[in-house]
């Protein structure tokens, strides 16, 4: 795990700032992805260069110092991940008759070796990673940036300036390009309105204007001559998705849990390749308990584990983890983070995530991470098993929703649908709450009045796909609270992608794993991870676990109402059911709470209402009303919130 840097184009750097000073200022940026080494190398007469930080992993040697050329010297990398079968591409060279003379043993090595025998396309098909590159051909002078399948790294791109001066930066983290002199993007009001539906910013969109992500799968090539990027799509997440469902497993549940173990087990095998100490998350769930049970059984020393647990109730998952930890007979390290330790997290987050981001999640993610790097450079996850196995819970309630729904009009459920709002949720309150004292206790609610917005926004869906869109956007209408901005179209609004044959369940896992999971939970855990220097790993997107999920039938991911079923069955042959099966919490943390009390005095400057004016970022009357219906207790708005404050909080430190 690594970051790197780069530019091709623009003027020669004059002064002290020359091409090399230029790239470490950019490379210093991201010190924390790589703290081991640095390393740069650019070419003045054809205006590219790149900047590397090493987290060292594979071959700690001056063997793996970065950026590095091919034996031929044809190609020159700076790369960030790793390559699990490096070594099985090294034998397949061997096999192929190539003869190469390995310098050391790292996978940057292997990569260049197999771009100068099956071109870079040709490389990146056969390896089974985590990976971003920029990789420049001397040959045909050509810059060409690659991105892993499931988006696992991360990599920002584009032009900046304008004439001469027109200069291509690319790199690891956008506070990196920032740092470039010809950086002048603006804030993009669109974007802001995207953290504001999901609370992060999906690719290929960024928070500045002209900037984009590369997205998963994907390469894209570049060159003075032809300056308009070419992105090529080299293995489709939908199409994956497709292909399963249209071909699905044809043996019995039985064997498809013998077939998923041994699949799971050799990607956990794979992924705990490291030079240095290694470890796992675990929080005592299906996922994690399934990593951490694998890589014991196949370990000869205990495993090394960590969890974060909170005192509130309600968020604590840590005594869970130490059952199975205990179980399992993992080295366990534990820590009960006090409000104080999260909140101190909080002004680092900006920082941190260099553009907006406002999953919560992020503050115990990077405890957790913080707590695993004393003592251990590398760590695996159990991330991605709820969009791949049918995991979470608003599947099950979506599709039951729109069952119910079906049935009766759209014109029907809009009407419907009006004659709920029609009133506000106080008064709804006021004139039910008296009436409920008369209903069973199983149906009595607490603000009956927000719960009957919410149920007018589904009834308005028209489809499953806007039913589903609905469940995960946090404010309905973005443009609406974003000044000057326009919601452009996404994955979700706009630009469906083709998923034929798939049922309404199925279409949600979809669309989690081409959104969800690369823009919001893999984001999360990068950022959280490498601000520690830490490498998280996952090894349930190996995309051989991944081709495999998808060719399952659902009835052997949901069953009985329950998620996950031939996950469980794995799981099972190591860990007792009665250790794993409760309520799924997640990392969870009391934000609503916090605004109400330790984090208030800081919200309300963030939400000040003559400062949200003077900015002119977004339009006061509807984030105040969230505010004080927070703070009063009416209704509680911590998702809405959270995602102004954390894009105000980022703003005042640009």
């Amino acid at each position: 795990m690594c970051g790197f840097v780069g530019f091709l184009g623009g003027l020669a750097t004059q002064g002290q700032l020359g091409d090399e000073s230029m790239l470490t200022r950019m490379a210093d940026t991201i010190a924390n992805r790589g703290p081991d080494d640095a390393g740069f190398w650019s070419d003045g007469e054809q205006r590219v260069g790149f900047g590397h930080r090493r987290l060292a992993i594979v071959d700690l040697s001056p063997a793996g110092h970065q950026p590095m050329a091919s034996g031929s010297g044809r190609y020159v990398i700076a790369f960030n991940g790793e390559i699990y079968n490096h070594l099985d591409c090294r034998a397949a060279l061997a096999a192929a008759g190539k003869e190469v003379s390995w310098r050391g043993h790292s996978d940057t090595e292997s990569l260049l070796a197999g771009f100068d025998a099956w071109g870079i396309q040709g490389t990146v098909e056969r390896c089974v990673g985590m990976f971003a590159f920029a990789v420049w051909d001397k040959q045909t002078r050509t810059l060409t940036l690659g991105r892993d399948r499931l988006g696992e790294k991360p990599l920002y791109y584009g032009w900046q300036g304008q004439g001469k001066n027109a200069t291509f930066l690319f790199g690891s983290e956008l506070k990196a390009l920032k740092s470039h002199p010809a950086f002048t993007a603006g804030i993009d009001r669109n974007a802001l309105c995207l953290l504001m539906r999901h609370n992060y910013i999906p690719a290929p969109y960024s928070i500045y204007q002209g900037i984009a992500k590369l997205e998963p799968g994907c390469l894209l090539t570049v060159s003075l001559l032809q300056p308009i990027p070419v992105v090529a799509r080299y293995w489709s997440a939908a199409e994956v998705a497709v292909a399963g469902c249209a071909t699905p497993f044809a043996g019995t549940p039985a064997q498809a849990v013998d077939a998923l173990e041994v699949l799971l087990k050799s990607a956990v095998q794979q992924q705990m390749m490291a030079d240095v100490p290694l470890g796992a998350f675990l929080s005592g769930g299906v996922d994690s308990s399934t990593v951490v049970a694998l890589m014991q059984a196949q370990s000869s020393r205990p495993v090394k584990t960590f969890t974060i647990g909170f005192n509130e109730a309600g968020y604590n998952e840590a005594v869970h983890a130490k059952a199975v930890a205990k179980h399992l007979g993992t080295e366990h390290t534990e820590l009960y983070v006090s409000p104080q330790q999260a909140l101190d997290v909080i002004p680092r987050l900006p920082t941190l995530y260099c553009e907006p981001f406002s999953d919560s999640s992020q503050i115990p993610t990077f405890l957790v991470s913080q707590l695993a790097r004393q003592q251990v450079t590398v760590s695996l996850s159990g991330d991605a098993g709820d969009e791949l196995f049918c995991g979470y819970g608003r599947y099950l309630q979506a599709n039951r929703l729109w069952q119910t729904l079906r049935p009766f009009p759209t014109a029907t459920r809009r009407l419907a649908a009006r004659g709920l709002t029609a009133l506000s949720p106080a008064r709804w309150n006021a004139l039910l709450g008296p009436v409920q004292g008369f209903f069973p206790g199983s149906l009595r609610q607490a603000n009956l009045g927000d719960k009957l917005h919410k149920g007018a926004a589904v009834l308005a869906a028209a489809d499953v796909d806007a039913l589903y869109l609905r469940l995960v956007s946090h404010w309905d209408d973005p443009a609406s609270v974003v000044i000057g901005g326009k919601e452009p179209p996404t994955l979700l609004t706009g630009n469906a992608p083709q998923l034929a044959g798939l049922n309404e369940i199925q279409r949600m896992m979809a669309l989690d794993t081409l959104t969800y999971l690369p823009d919001d939970i893999l984001v999360k855990v990068d950022r959280a991870a490498m601000g520690n220097s830490l490498e998280g790993r996952v090894p349930f997107l190996d995309h051989r676990v991944v081709e495999f999920a998808w060719s399952l039938p659902q009835s052997m991911k949901l069953r009985d109402g329950v998620g996950k079923w031939v996950l469980r069955e794995v799981l099972y042959r190591h860990v007792p059911k009665a250790l794993i099966e409760r309520p799924k919490m997640g990392f969870a943390v009391p934000i609503g709470d916090w605004l109400r009390g330790p984090l208030k005095e800081w919200a309300a400057a963030l939400l000040d209402e003559s400062r949200l004016q003077k900015e002119g970022f977004f339009h006061p009357k509807p984030v105040r009303q969230k505010w004080e219906e927070h703070l009063s207790g009416v209704r509680n708005w911590q998702g809405h919130l959270w995602d102004v404050l954390m894009f105000q909080a980022w703003l005042e430190q640009q």
